[in-house]
């Protein structure tokens, strides 16, 4: 069974370890990977999110810059902000008991987006990419998302093999942890997530994905994102008719749901994902299997 912890939010503390809590995409971008530009403009993207909570999201994370591999393009400040608010303030008009993240890595958007009523800033450069984040974080009223990353996007096709991932992976996320604590951002309020696709090679994900129950040593809640990523696609080219290194994104699904389903049952405590529907359906039976145990 799933260790359970209350994540501190600020506002109010959430209960991890139940169940299988699921983080709904909304990305209000012209590129993200999969579905950038399909959610650009404010109305739409406050429609999506709230089909995202009708379908069993228990948080929505609203991001306003694209990370895709390949991605050099920074998004300043202020258009990060025109994007990420009137969605964020949107969702919360509508609903306003709703659980929203911002996914930033910006200090200074962090701090915009918990004003306007976000109550989780997940960074996923674990607080490396702004060196005034950690600091920023430890004044607000938020938990915290800290997300291991080796590189930056446009540096990812040229990594060095990673060697033992799941070494690097919990040495990396300790690393970052202690720095979040260090910064007086209290334990309590601090969940990890190791990257799957973030600077790990296509390959370098299933061994991580494999042994992800060994993260639970690291004593922090663990959240997990691999939907429609790319080492899905590279894994299902063999089997769709006309692909020849990779299958494209929205043709993922069902990888999605088995990668989804291998992390419920062990144990990762949020699944970040773009499918709600299907993935509260994959996660509720893991989670009756894992109760089984």
């Amino acid at each position: 069974m799933r260790k359970h912890f209350q994540w501190d939010l600020g506002t109010r503390k959430l209960t991890l370890g139940e169940r299988t809590l699921l983080m709904g995409i909304v990305n209000v971008t012209p590129d993200s990977f999969s579905d950038g530009g399909l959610y650009l403009g404010a109305e739409r993207a406050v429609e999506h999110a709230l089909r995202l909570l009708d379908e069993g999201a228990d948080i929505i994370d609203v991001g306003g810059e694209s990370t895709r591999p390949g991605a050099a393009a920074t998004v300043s400040v202020q258009q990060e902000l025109d994007r990420i608010l009137p969605v964020i303030q949107g969702v919360k008009r509508a609903r306003p008991e709703a659980l929203v993240s911002v996914d930033t890595y910006k200090a200074s958007v962090a701090r915009f987006a918990v004003e306007a009523g976000v109550e989780i800033v997940n960074d996923v450069s674990g607080g490396l990419w702004d060196a005034v984040m950690l600091p920023t974080l430890a004044g607000l009223p938020c938990g915290v998302v800290l997300m291991h990353m080796r590189g930056r996007p446009e540096e990812w096709r040229s990594l060095p093999p990673i060697g033992d991932a799941l070494a690097v992976v919990q040495q990396g996320l300790a690393d970052r942890a202690q720095a979040a604590i260090a910064t007086n951002i209290a334990h309590a309020r601090v969940t990890l997530d190791p990257g799957f696709g973030f600077g790990k090679s296509f390959e370098e994900n299933y061994p991580l994905l494999a042994h992800f129950e060994r993260l639970h040593e690291l004593g922090f809640p663990l959240l997990a994102g691999t939907s429609r990523k790319s080492f899905l696609g590279r894994t299902l080219a063999c089997t769709f008719v006309g692909a020849v290194k990779d299958v494209p994104p929205n043709e993922r699904l069902y990888g999605t749901l088995a990668t989804e389903t291998a992390l419920a049952l062990k144990s990762a405590h949020i699944i970040r994902t773009h499918d709600v529907r299907a993935s509260h359906d994959a996660v509720r039976v893991a989670d009756a299997i894992l109760q089984a145990t």
